[in-house]
């Protein structure tokens, strides 16, 4: 457990839990924790988590903007839900890219776990982009993702990550609650 593991999980958490709650400010927070959280995968030689949160900040700036847009009588982007297109054409795609990802990682890099590491990488960025769309699925989509980074770090020993993600599991899942509540609500 190093300082900067330990500093990026409290951003991490803090970033989750204002996303949950729809404040704006997880979009500055969510951005230095990716930022950090990239530094510590380049030393664990998980490139492919490189590249996610390289991908991470830059969908950061991306939420935040998507978030400023469409906003209601409140101030705030209203929750929404994907349509089943939108989750067939986006879970296709993630499987595709994590496939490449995968090989590319495999075959160019001495990735320390290239296949699984690019899968949750697909994954991942297109929980973060309905997340940045505001599509109440994103949380589902975080479960699943989550529950195996759980194991995925674990078994690596990162214990905190590990943790992390455990956090993160539950925060998704009142997200899941919170947002499709919020949209309910609003409709």
């Amino acid at each position: 457990m190093t300082p900067l593991e330990i500093i990026a999980s409290a951003l991490g958490i803090t970033s989750v839990w204002l996303t949950v709650q729809q404040n704006k400010l997880c979009w500055p927070i969510g951005l230095v924790m990716v930022l950090l959280y990239a530094w510590f995968f380049f030393d664990a030689k998980l490139y492919s988590l490189v590249l996610l949160h390289g991908v991470f900040a830059a969908m950061q700036l991306y939420g935040w903007w998507q978030w400023n847009q469409g906003v209601d009588d409140s101030g705030q982007r209203p929750v929404s839900s994907a349509t089943r297109l939108e989750v067939s054409v986006g879970l296709s795609a993630a499987a595709c890219v994590g496939l490449a990802l995968g090989l590319t990682m495999s075959s160019l890099t001495e990735a320390a776990y290239p296949w699984m590491d690019a899968q949750l990488t697909a994954f991942s960025l297109l929980a973060q982009l309905w997340m940045a769309l505001k599509r109440w699925q994103c949380w589902l989509l975080w479960v699943v993702v989550d529950v195996l980074y759980v194991g995925f770090f674990a078994f690596q020993s990162y214990w905190l990550t590990a943790g992390l993600y455990g956090v993160f599991i539950a925060l998704a899942l009142l997200g899941l609650r919170e947002w499709r509540a919020s949209r309910v609500q609003a409709a």
